[in-house]
């Protein structure tokens, strides 16, 4: 066996593995999500990560992934390997096809489970499948062919070592487009206008969410090296902890003093924040430039929560101030802090105003295709729950369980939608005739 062929074989290890703890990271955004929603929407948090995963990979392998990652046209699209029928000239690769497929996969699915979190407790779930589609065939694999696939900003020069535009600020754009679209749960909003708070229903298990994410994030940003045998794996990682840490510190800080206690859905995102944040530079930036990152991306997390709160726009998880907010700073820092290139290392604007041009571009794509999506899909069917499905709940509206984790009496399988007509009808009883 020669040396060549030792590699390659480390090389799809590798790069297998990472896929992994990536998709992985579906149970993460399931426990994070479920635990910062009402328990009666837990089980349509699950079947809605069950559709990403499901739905997504397959819009990717038939349609997403040429269009991502196929030879060229214009710098725009990509132009051939559906199904994976033929390899794109441009791909230079270690690996086989198959495994870059199946890492770029896991990305593509994280994408879509973004926006999930945002119109958590009042999307219709068919409507949500319809989106699943337009996310994972269209929106994202069309952007991402101008960063990654070959494309105009690529070429351009933009750095986006793992993400942080192309994954989390289109995701976040799209999901802040959604929530506005849908609009605020039922209940939300006082009758003055006043933003009223939902209380999570699980707190240590949205905890354990955050911390599969994290965990999920090793094989995110040390996985985009796609080969085992690059000497910068270990300070991708390091940098991704330390980023994490700090954004978790800085949040913790600033809601004890602030608020004169440590908020825990605050410093869960915070240190959410901080890896979105150093998606885009882990691998070109110093650890030192790692603590700066995170530590500002979760203040600024805190400030964008704060203001969507104060625009009335609900966001259950904080998926955009996480994602869309963190990964705009997280995109301008490599300009910023990029050892090479980079603004504060010698390297001139260029760089800079290259990452500034691709978040610009990408923010306005996630935000105007997911509005355009919406009002497709609603030319079909609602997009949002009708008012007696949601003050029951989602999981016995479109899944037919009562509850996710309370113990009730058994009911017989085929009267359970019976039962579910009636809570319906208890919930929001006709007036007398």
């Amino acid at each position: 066996m020669t040396i060549h062929a030792v590699g390659a074989g480390l090389d799809t290890i590798w790069v297998v593995l990472t896929a992994a703890m990536i998709l992985l990271m579906e149970g993460g955004f399931a426990l994070l999500e479920a635990g910062f929603v009402r328990h009666k929407n837990n089980v349509n948090i699950i079947m809605k990560v069950f559709a990403d995963i499901t739905i997504g990979t397959l819009c990717y392998y038939f349609i997403g992934f040429a269009l991502m990652y196929g030879n060229d046209k214009f710098g725009l699209i990509g132009t051939n390997g559906f199904m994976l029928t033929s390899h794109p000239s441009h791909l230079n690769l270690h690996i086989s096809l198959d495994t870059f497929w199946l890492f770029q996969a896991a990305f593509v699915i994280a994408v879509i489970s973004i926006v999930s979190g945002a119109v958590a407790e009042r999307i219709h779930f068919r409507a949500y499948l319809l989106f699943v589609v337009f996310m994972t065939a269209l929106i994202y694999p069309i952007a991402g062919h101008w960063v990654w696939g070959n494309g105009w900003l690529g070429k351009l020069g933009m750095q986006d070592f793992a993400g942080s535009a192309i994954i989390h600020t289109l995701g976040g754009f799209s999901a802040l487009a959604a929530a506005i679209f849908i609009g605020p749960r039922k209940g939300k909003l006082g009758p003055n206008g006043t933003a009223a708070v939902a209380l999570p229903s699980n707190l240590p298990l949205a905890s354990v969410g955050a911390f599969i994410l994290w965990f999920g994030w090793f094989g995110f940003n040390a996985g985009s090296t796609l080969t085992a045998t690059d000497g910068r794996i270990g300070h991708i990682a390091v940098a991704t902890m330390l980023s994490a840490a700090a954004g978790g510190a800085a949040t913790l800080i600033y809601t004890l003093f602030r608020y004169h206690r440590a908020d825990a859905p605050s410093v869960i995102n915070g240190s959410l924040a901080g890896l979105v944040g150093i998606t885009a530079g882990c691998a070109f930036v110093s650890s030192q430039a790692a603590i700066f990152i995170g530590a500002v991306s979760g203040l600024l997390m805190m400030f964008a929560a704060n203001w969507l709160e104060a625009r009335r726009i609900d966001d259950p998880v904080g998926a955009f101030p996480v994602h869309a907010v963190s990964g705009i700073w997280g995109t301008i820092a490599v300009g910023l802090f990029a050892s090479d290139g980079g603004l504060f290392s010698g390297g001139g604007w260029h760089l800079l105003f290259i990452q500034i041009l691709g978040i610009v571009v990408l923010s306005f794509w996630g935000l105007a295709c997911t509005w355009l999506s919406l009002k497709i899909i609603q030319l079909w069917m609602p997009v949002r729950s009708a008012p007696e499905e949601e003050e029951v709940g989602l999981d016995i509206s479109y899944h037919g369980i009562i509850a996710a984790y309370k113990e009730h009496d058994f009911i017989n399988y085929e009267n359970r939608y019976t039962k579910m007509e009636e809570m319906k009808m208890k919930s929001n009883p006709q007036p007398d005739e």
